[in-house]
């Protein structure tokens, strides 16, 4: 018995070596293909393209960026206003409600032409710096501006805060990067070197 099982114990190692021998080699893997990065898009490929005289320059964009959105109830120019915004840049709110909660609400510029475009439609809206300061290095710049809206160009004011503004220079031209905002209140007036224009008595 012992002989037999010893003996069936081989066979099976033998058949088992055969089998081995007669399977074909397994092929080396492939190595994966490495794809090329693609190259960055331009920026300017994927707007509407600007008017020249609006973003050859840090004034010339903040006129624009008001002058746009500024204007009888009616539609806006969106196209000019997409036309002043980088790919990807955002317009965000950091207000405070009523009952004193604070929100900060960041919208993409497709989310703003949808939510400002319905309300100026039915309403007119107006609104124009007081006091921008701006500061550069290199070819990106920081405007912390404020500014005052209107519901008719003369009326006064039924609203006031503070832009920040940031932005970007390609060597072509001025691109809004990002708009950061906060309204007065009562509990956050503005600082006294932003509350008046230059100039004014």
């Amino acid at each position: 018995m012992k002989f037999k099982l010893l003996t069936f114990a081989t066979a099976l190692s033998l058949c088992n070596v055969a089998a081995a021998a007669q399977s074909p080699a397994a092929s080396p893997a492939t190595p994966p293909q490495q794809t090329q990065p693609k190259p960055p898009q331009d920026p300017s490929a994927q707007v509407p393209a600007p008017r020249p005289d609006d973003v050859k320059s840090i004034d010339s964009i903040l006129a624009a960026l008001y002058n746009v959105i500024s204007g009888p109830a009616g539609e806006r120019d969106w196209n000019r206003f997409r036309s002043l915004f980088l790919p990807g840049a955002t317009l965000t709110s950091a207000g405070k409600d009523r009952e004193g909660n604070i929100h900060v609400r960041p919208r993409t510029v497709e989310g703003y032409v949808t939510g400002a475009g319905g309300y100026f439609a039915q309403h007119g809206f107006f609104e124009s710096p007081i006091v921008s300061r701006v500061q550069t290095f290199g070819n990106v710049a920081q405007v912390f501006c404020s500014y005052e809206s209107r519901g008719a160009a003369g009326e006064a004011p039924f609203a006031r805060g503070i832009n920040s503004i940031q932005l970007a220079y390609d060597g072509k031209r001025w691109w809004v990067v990002s708009i950061l905002w906060d309204e007065e209140r009562s509990d956050n007036p503005l600082p006294k070197e932003f509350a008046v224009k230059p100039g004014s008595k």
